[in-house]
């Protein structure tokens, strides 16, 4: 596969450290979030264009301070500090950093000085802000080209050697001119040529695949959800009729979802997808179950035993594909082996299927470089921008116990919420949106007639990272369309609720 360029984030435990990450590579430049230890000798092998220090909770000067290796501050690669990481930059370079009387949180005004980092940007302008400690000395050959009311240098720069540093957060979309400054960093600064593109990855990894595989035969689990779909996809244009996806339909799907999984990879694609209908066994297994942790532990070892029995009708396989993604790598531990995924995207099946090596085609990517992947590859809009699912399916959304009348009655409501939205033009605006099943009846009244039957709660989210969530503010006349067509057309409930509850305290799933 052909080398990219590649820019370095050292996480020291921030909040928005994923983002960086992202932000960099919507401006074209390919990116590697590494842990705060990577050693001097693993940067030279990278060999990056630039390197940026991400915030993080500590300070500079206490014992349990995270500090990276010194050398890598020798390299001769431009550096760019951000909020944590400019106090370590300034720290390590012979400058100081102490306590601030004035604390700085949320937006402000701030006063850009000429230099490559704000070069085509107002001078006076909006940041923001997150820190109590604060660089109070500059060492040798830098210079402030930032600063507040309360923070006299909260940017800093250093020309000759390369070396940056702004005490806010360019990477959030509260800072005016925020990705302008990153890509001045990177264009401006570190020289990069922009070759991070999801229409060249896709050529790439075809091509690494067909060499890697050859006339092989590769197994791919498929659970409908985005990231299987575009890993199955990119193995199929890869080696063709010697892949062989297995979907499981466990019965806790989404309204038409199975049927929409069949038609368009075997159908319409013409992949050798094999379907094994599972709805009544794991019915069976949750019968009255209601504790969530339990259902999800259910659903994951049925899945396996389905697999295991499958496995022992077509014998050994050289390759089998996972789904992992790029956040999946990062939170098993930075770039070693990633932890195989506790449930369906083939979540434990190496113990039950005899195979060689593991693919991941999408290790290197975001949620939102795959879905860019699916439409690089001709998949449909409603499959690439599906929304986020959990493994375990429906189950979890059912508050209580799980039956097939519930799960049909989900499955309506569910439906018409999602219609709506998109009927609406709300479904690129919210980052989830879903019915769930309250295990709750109360009465109503429809007609003349008194009823008592469940209430349905809904849950629509905006976020970045998932990571924290806020309810959505869904229009008032959508939520109504809502709430009276799903009160009218599905047989069994009689309440429509909506949850605003943020997370945290909550989750975004609601089980």
């Amino acid at each position: 596969m052909d080398k990219h360029q590649t820019i370095v984030v050292l996480d020291f435990g921030g909040q928005y450290n994923q983002l960086i990450a992202r932000r960099v590579r919507d401006l074209g430049v390919y990116t590697e979030l590494l842990p705060y230890s990577t050693s001097v000798e693993k940067m030279k092998e990278i060999n990056p264009i630039g390197i940026i220090l991400t915030g993080g909770p500590n300070s500079v000067f206490t014992k349990d301070a995270l500090v990276c290796d010194k050398e890598i501050f020798n390299l001769g690669i431009p550096m760019l500090g951000i909020c944590y990481g400019a106090q370590l930059l300034a720290f390590q370079t012979g400058g100081d950093v102490a306590s601030a009387t004035t604390k700085e949180y949320g937006k402000c005004e701030i006063e850009y000085s000429d230099c490559p980092l704000f070069e085509g940007i107002n001078k006076t302008n909006i940041c923001w802000m997150s820190h109590t400690d604060y660089v109070s000395k500059l060492g040798k050959g830098f210079e402030i080209v930032g600063k507040t009311a309360t923070c006299p240098i909260a940017a800093y720069g250093n020309t000759e050697r390369k070396l940056y540093g702004v005490q806010f957060h360019p990477e959030v979309v509260h800072t005016q001119n925020g990705t302008e400054i990153l890509k001045n960093f990177l264009y401006r600064v570190c020289g990069a040529k922009g070759d991070w593109t999801m229409k060249g990855f896709v050529k790439n990894q075809i091509n690494a695949l067909k060499a890697k595989i050859g006339n092989k035969k590769v197994l791919c689990a498929m659970s409908g959800g985005v990231d299987s779909a575009v890993a199955a996809t990119l193995l199929y244009r890869a080696v063709g009729e010697n892949l062989t996806c297995v979907f499981v339909d466990h019965g806790l799907l989404r309204k038409y979802e199975a049927e929409q999984v069949m038609k368009v990879f075997r159908d319409e694609q013409g992949m050798n997808v094999i379907k094994i209908d599972a709805e009544k066994r794991f019915l069976s297994r949750l019968e009255g179950v209601t504790e969530p942790e339990k259902k999800r532990k259910i659903i994951g070892e049925e899945f396996i035993r389905v697999f295991e029995e499958f496995g022992k009708t077509i014998g050994k396989v050289d390759y089998l594909v996972q789904g992992t993604i790029y956040p999946d790598v990062v939170e098993s531990g930075f770039g070693k082996a990633a932890l195989i995924k506790s449930h369906h995207n083939v979540g434990g099946l190496p113990s039950v299927i005899d195979f060689k090596e593991i693919i991941e085609p999408l290790r290197d990517l975001f949620k939102d470089e795959v879905r860019k992947v699916g439409t690089e590859l001709g998949l449909d809009e409603e499959i690439v921008m599906r929304q986020p699912f959990p493994g375990p399916g429906l189950a979890i959304r059912i508050i209580g116990n799980v039956t097939k009348e519930k799960l049909d009655l989900l499955r309506d409501a569910d439906y018409i919420m999602r219609e709506e939205i998109a009927k609406n033009g709300l479904n690129r605006e919210i980052w989830q949106y879903f019915a769930a099943l309250t295990n709750m009846q109360s009465v109503g009244v429809m007609g003349d007639m008194r009823t008592y039957d469940y209430a349905v709660a809904l849950r629509a989210v905006t976020s970045v990272d998932a990571m924290t969530a806020d309810f959505a503010r869904i229009p008032y006349d959508v939520l109504s369309r809502i709430s009276n067509r799903i009160v009218n057309e599905v047989k069994g409930v009689n309440r429509v609720l909506y949850d605003i509850t943020s997370k945290p305290p909550a989750t975004i799933e609601m089980e």
